[in-house]
């Protein structure tokens, strides 16, 4: 069986964003609280009883947090235009490098109502 396990965070940051509507308010320096959902796909080892340990996900989040929260999205090396496309990715990269079975990332901003997920 493949079992899929997931763990939240949230972050805020600031950024701006060069795009054709809602233009002005876009380009000035705004903010907004990120959520994060990262999930992880596969058949529990016989062992552990676990397809990850989430305590191990959970601290691997943390130091992805801790780049993005309270940060200028704008400076962050890696990222590219700090859209929710490019967060999904930067954290996928971020995760993937310990954790190889990243099934997907979600990225969302509660209070706007816009959401994006990036699947395997």
């Amino acid at each position: 069986m493949n079992y899929e396990i997931s763990q939240r965070f949230f972050f805020d940051a600031a950024h701006t964003l060069k795009r054709k509507i809602e233009a002005e308010g876009s380009r000035r320096i705004h903010g907004h609280t990120y959520h994060c959902e990262v999930a992880l796909s596969g058949t529990p080892d016989p062992a552990s009883g676990m397809v990850s340990d989430l305590g191990e996900l959970r601290a691997h989040l943390q130091t992805v947090r801790e780049q993005l929260d309270h940060h200028y999205l704008d400076e962050i090396a890696g990222l590219g235009a700090p859209t929710l496309e490019n967060l999904c990715t930067f954290i996928w990269n971020a995760v993937a490098h310990k954790f190889s079975n990243v099934a997907s990332v979600r990225v969302w901003r509660e209070g706007m109502g816009d959401g994006c997920v990036l699947r395997q």
